[in-house]
């Protein structure tokens, strides 16, 4: 009888102490999850950092839905995302709790639910310059508004008028773009060059993102992230054309993005001075310059080992086309590099990026 009476005390004290265990878990879980801002939707402009594969649709030769590209998505399978697995506007989705992939709008059959959670209308190769999207057969970013225009009504045909209305309102929008101006059109075509001096064609970036922003306020966004240009001298591709015989970041590419990013940063300033009154609009400028060009220089910080050429290929030059299946091969541990291919940044090195975003920067949104 004692023997059975000690059994139970020790099964009842065991219990109890499985029982403040898991309410300890509990706790410090709760103590240290971040509480995330609720949002119906995230909607996407932009560029190829930022397009999930509208581009599969679109007469251009910039394109990425083909091996070796998506190697780290799910199955492997290359979805038109210029990345070795998730870009960005994927994590940022997924953490804000919206849906684990933020698709493309076009060339996917998307049911009413991809609808009402959001889409990306980027479109690798664009900019704001409006000879950029010309040079590359690309969606222009007005053609994108143009896009999210036709999306409005077919919200308002899935949920109703009133719905759909707090749906736009209440969203996250996130714009990305820049880069290609810098990198393609100024640099490497002779057509700006010879009109506009570097301070001369930041100002054309600017004025075209500000009537950007204007635009989108106008369509009913309230709640807008806008990228700054990253430091894109850096990219292992520019180190290649510009940075001279010990590959080192092209200067006259980061002059650009810097003069650009403070002017945006002032021009913010101003746009939401002009719509405080505008049911809580708001824009917020989001510096990615910095932490990328710290991650560039000091990889090993961030668990990298190479941040100076790509994974795919030589790690030079190839992006789009030129890094395939057929000619390129690709490094041993992508997980080791910066950069998936010679432009753009590797899924982990996107959700290093997201995540340091997030920390500073969603608060300021909501």
């Amino acid at each position: 009888m004692k023997l059975h009476s000690l059994r139970v005390v020790i099964l009842v004290l065991a219990l109890h102490l499985a029982l403040q265990q898991t309410l300890v878990v509990e706790m410090v879980n709760a103590a240290t999850t971040t509480t995330m801002p609720t949002v119906p939707a995230v909607i996407v402009f932009g560029d190829s950092i930022v397009d999930p594969g509208n581009n599969n649709v679109i007469k251009t030769i910039i394109k990425c839905n083909f091996p070796p590209y998506g190697v780290d998505f799910a199955d492997h399978r290359p979805t038109g995302r210029f990345c070795d697995g998730k870009i960005p506007t994927d994590f940022i989705a997924s953490k804000l709790g919206v849906k684990e992939l933020l698709p493309p709008y076009l060339g996917t059959n998307l049911n009413p639910q991809d609808l009402l959670t959001g889409v990306s209308f980027a479109s690798g190769g664009t900019g704001f310059d409006p000879l950029t999207p010309k040079i590359a057969s690309v969606l222009s970013m007005p053609d994108q508004l143009e896009l999210f225009k036709e999306y409005k009504e077919k919200l308002k045909s899935i949920a109703g008028e009133k719905r759909a209305s707090g749906i736009v309102s209440q969203s996250l929008y996130v714009v990305c773009a820049g880069s290609d101006d810098v990198a393609n059109t100024y640099f490497i075509t002779p057509f700006r060059k010879t009109r506009y001096d570097i301070p001369s064609y930041a100002n054309l970036l600017l004025n075209s993102a500000s009537s950007f922003i204007e635009d989108l306020i106008g369509l009913g966004a309230r709640k807008i992230g806008f990228v700054g240009i990253p430091p894109i001298g850096c990219v292992p591709s520019q180190r290649t054309l510009a940075g001279g015989a010990l590959r080192n970041c092209a200067g006259g590419h980061n002059e650009i993005a810097n003069l650009y990013n403070n002017g945006l940063i002032k021009e913010i300033e101003r746009i939401n001075k002009k719509h405080r009154h505008n049911e809580n609009s708001t824009v917020v400028y989001i510096d990615i310059y910095t932490i990328l060009f710290d991650m560039i220089q000091r990889p090993n910080h961030y668990g990298f080992k190479v941040s100076n050429k790509g994974c795919c290929g030589t790690g030079d030059v190839e992006v789009s086309v030129l890094c395939n299946g057929l000619t390129s091969t690709i490094c041993e541990d992508v997980s080791e590099y910066v950069f998936w291919d010679s432009y753009h940044p590797t899924q982990r090195a996107y959700e290093v990026l997201v995540d340091w975003v997030i920390k500073n920067y969603i608060d300021l949104l909501f």
